[in-house]
This record gives structure tokens, sequence and C-alpha cells, in this order.
């Protein structure tokens, strides 16, 4: 959730300590209209910034709804003063957003091309304090959350690895959460995602594999009868080879680029039409 403080915050850092620049009488309208198409996403957080601003939100399209250049996705009304206060937030957060959701709908469209049941999935390369928010873009655009914080799933790295093996660290950290928490681990090898699976892992991580060796990886893991097991790749995959993954059935593929990499989408705020 967006919560007031975030929005103080976010308000303070763009009008600073004396705003002369949106000293305007009067009341008006504004609405955000899309220069480019894509997909919405941030608009509840946009629609947040005004509310704490005592400006009426008249109208908004859904988070995830697919719209072309040229349409008004957002509109408001208010004190003309009040609604150019929180006119660049609002633009900055709901552009940020929908840029995510844009490059997340277009590669889930490229990921399933390749395998109608293919999953793509975010990281935990999100910008620090606005995770909540990306994360949410993410699903608007069709993918995956993955894990929000490092409560949700428990992840045997490689670190992990090199300090205790694979079996021991697996052992560690299985003797020390709940029966609910799933345990994920990394492996690098094709040969060792047998090993991490007869080791208690929920899902088997291929990381920084090509497409063929992710395949070597699930033959591996189908022979030693662990064909059941979660499977998920992921390290440097891009927009322009996640097909590739996804064609390999692999269950998840998962992107630090939905979220590090995404353009913002071009909005414009428009005020008295």
């Amino acid at each position: 959730m967006i919560t007031d403080s975030q929005i103080e915050g976010w308000l303070r850092e763009d009008l600073g300590h004396h705003d002369v620049t949106n000293q305007v009488p009067g009341e008006t309208t504004g609405r955000l209209v899309a220069k480019a198409a894509g997909v919405a996403a941030g608009l509840d957080a946009a629609e947040r910034v005004f509310e704490y601003l005592d400006v009426d939100v008249t109208d908004r399209v859904a988070d995830g709804t697919s719209f072309d250049a040229g349409e008004t996705i957002f509109s408001v009304e208010g004190p003309a003063r009040d609604v150019l206060r929180g006119e660049r937030v609002a633009v900055n957060v709901a552009g940020h957003a929908s840029g995510i959701a844009t490059r997340t709908h277009r590669t889930v469209e490229l990921a399933r091309q390749a395998d109608e049941s293919a999953r793509v999935a975010a990281t935990r390369k999100t910008t620090p304090g606005l995770r909540g928010l990306e994360k949410r873009a993410v699903v608007a655009g069709g993918g995956d959350t993955h894990r929000l914080d490092l409560s949700h799933a428990v992840m045997v790295k490689d670190n992990h690895i090199t300090e205790m093996g694979l079996e021991k660290a697996v052992e560690h950290f299985d003797d020390r959460v709940s029966f609910t928490t799933k345990l994920e681990v990394e492996v690098e090898t094709p040969a060792d995602a047998p090993r991490a699976a007869a080791a208690g892992a929920d899902i088997v991580l291929l990381d920084n594999m090509d497409p063929d060796t992710v395949r070597n990886a699930l033959d591996r893991l189908a022979e030693a009868g662990h064909d059941d097991t979660l499977t998920e790749a992921s390290g440097g995959i891009t927009m322009e080879t996640v097909a590739d993954y996804a064609a390999t059935g692999v269950d998840v593929v998962s992107m630090g680029s939905l979220t590090h990499s995404a353009p913002s989408l071009d909005l414009s705020f428009r005020t008295g039409e």
C-alpha cells in the first residue's frame, strides 16, 4: 500500500520549502494523456497523490488496461493550485509503473508465443522504496511477482553453497523454515540440478545457463525422477531471448530487466481541457 508518509516524501521532494510556481487561483480539471501505447499501472498511486491534496479523481482506467497513444487514462478536478502540485509526482509515478507494465506485457506475449504455459517473473532488482509499486506493475502487465521480500521464500544461492556445500546448505535452511515456506536452490551446472532436487529443493533455479544448457538440466532432472520439481531459469535473460528460454519447457523465466531496465512510458498531464 502507498502510505501518506511516502506521498508526503514525494511531494516534499518536488515542491521544496517555498513553491511559488503553482500558486494559481481558481478551480480546474486535469487529465493524464498517453503519448504512446502501453499498459496502465501505478494509477492507484497517482490517485492517492491527488486524494492527499484533496483533489477529486473523476475517472481512471484500471491498472492492467491496454491503451493507445492519445487516450486519456486518468482525470481529476479541484483547486488549480493543488492539481498542479500533484501533477509531476503523479505523472512520474504512473509513467514509471506503466513502463514496467508495458515491458512485462510484451515479454509475456513473447514467452507465450513459444509456450502457452510459460510464466514470466520479476526479481528483487527493484528501486529502493518503490518495490511495491514496481511489483504491482509487473502483475498489471501479466507477470509474476516472484518473492516480494526475503521472508517469502528461502533461496540457497552460490555464496551459501560456497560457504556450506549444496546439501548442507539445503539441510541448514530446511531446519529453519516453516512448512509453508518454499526452498529454492540456485545451481550453475546441469549436473547440480538433480542434486538440488534430491537434497530437498522445492524449486531449482537454473542460473546463467543458455537455453541448450537449460534443456540439459531439465533432462537430467527427469532422468533422476525429479521432473515434477518446479524449475526456474534466470540470469541475463532479455526480451530478445525470453522466447528461447520459454521454449525449453522450464516452468518460470525470471528477469530483473522487467523492473530495472524498463523505460518510463511517455505520459502528459493537461489542465483546463
